[in-house]
């Protein structure tokens, strides 16, 4: 008798913390698509139709509710392609599934392109996200959901192209959005010459883990922003090294007091005291966005 009951009581343990994260996770998921108001829509019915059933006693009711749920998985791929779809992209892109090769290749790609638009000064803002979804940013960008090459980050921030103003967001290998407006950090400490592409740069920083890198339209200056933190005027080898630390599983700190450090917001973030800014002459109000 014991050993029928330690098994039982250990389901609903077991059971309401995977329901709970997968419901949890579904919603998350699904919110803000077109999708969304429709799932909201067949739930309420649902419940709804359930809860009369119930009280009541409708057995055809109830029949019937119960056929039409047996065709629900099948309704749910057919409505929902191409939300699935984005989703196990999603799953796949995750850091669980990827090697230490595929995130340096990843990290070339970046560096690849801020090389070639710092060459002939074409400003850039690239975001890269980490855990913190850049739902609020998205927003006012373009999907574009792409493989991310140099190529095609070169073509988006090609002058006179219809998306090359605002940002643009790579998650993983991806190039998710791009004309997007990052929200411009509302520090008054800051050196006046630093363009609107660099606030953008410390304000999204400020408000999510992600890292975004900046090319300037006007010198062709290469900077980064991390937490808040804005390091300017560094070379295509330090921006590797930069983002290897970050985004590369084997060159990340293995002792927990290192990494308590590095988790560490700063109070008060800064702009690199080693970077030496330009002349505000060098900048022209509105143009380095």
């Amino acid at each position: 008798m014991t050993l029928g009951i330690i098994p039982f009581s250990w389901q609903p343990i077991v059971e309401i913390p995977i329901l709970a994260v997968g419901i949890y996770y579904g919603f998350s998921f699904i919110r803000g698509t077109r999708g969304a108001s429709v799932v909201t829509g067949f739930l309420v019915v649902m419940l709804t139709l359930s809860f009369v059933t119930s009280s009541f006693n409708l057995t055809v009711l109830r029949w019937l509710l119960g056929s039409i749920t047996t065709f629900f998985v099948v309704a749910v791929i057919v409505i929902f392609q191409p939300e699935i779809r984005r989703l196990l992209a999603r799953v796949g892109n995750l850091q669980l599934f990827s090697n230490t090769h595929a995130q340096r290749e990843n990290i070339e790609v970046i560096v690849q392109t801020v090389e070639r638009l710092s060459e002939v000064r074409i400003g850039a803002i690239i975001a890269m996200e980490q855990t913190t979804p850049l739902r609020d940013v998205v927003e006012s960008g373009v999907v574009v959901d792409c493989v991310a090459t140099p190529e095609m980050l070169e073509t988006i921030f090609f002058p006179n192209n219809a998306i090359h103003d605002g940002g643009a967001i790579i998650k993983s290998d991806r190039i998710t959005y791009a004309a997007c407006i990052f929200p411009l950090t509302r520090r008054q400490d800051l050196n006046k010459s630093l363009g609107t592409r660099h606030r953008a740069a410390i304000g999204l920083t400020e408000e999510a883990d992600a890292v975004v890198v900046v090319v300037s339209e006007e010198t062709g200056a290469i900077s980064y922003a991390y937490k808040g933190k804005l390091t300017r005027g560094v070379t295509v080898e330090n921006l590797r090294a930069f983002l290897s630390s970050i985004f590369v599983t084997s060159d990340r700190p293995r002792g927990w007091a290192e990494r308590l450090r590095n988790l560490r917001v700063s109070t008060r973030p800064s702009v690199s005291p080693s970077a030496k800014p330009s002349t505000p002459a060098a900048f022209r109000t509105g143009t380095d966005y």
